[in-house]
């Protein structure tokens, strides 16, 4: 099992639509990758290392796969749709990353 997770890095000048993207653009993302997905969660940050440190990302979201092959697959033919659609809630330039599961 992989985690797909992509994390919306937080700044002064970042803007994050948290109701478009739980509304709007997670219903489109399973949607569209349907069984696929073995999970999705979204986070969205509150604070850093200490209570008084912003967060480092705005928002979080994290989705399962059975392996990258099985992500890549789901998501290929998708990936114009779901990238045009970045902007409709947020300016942040996304980092991603793909994981092995260790444990759960």
């Amino acid at each position: 099992m992989i985690n797909v997770s992509v994390m919306y890095p937080n700044s002064a000048d970042v803007k994050f639509n948290k109701e478009y993207y739980c509304n709007k653009h997670i219903p489109l993302i399973s949607q569209l990758l349907g069984d696929a997905i073995k999970d999705i969660q979204v986070s969205f940050g509150l604070v850093g290392a200490s209570i008084d440190e912003a967060p480092a990302f705005i928002a979080m979201v994290f989705m399962t796969f059975d392996s990258i092959e099985a992500f890549q697959t789901a998501f290929g033919p998708h990936a114009q749709r779901l990238v045009n659609d970045i902007p409709n809630y947020t300016n942040a330039q996304a980092q991603i990353q793909i994981s092995e599961i260790a444990s759960k």
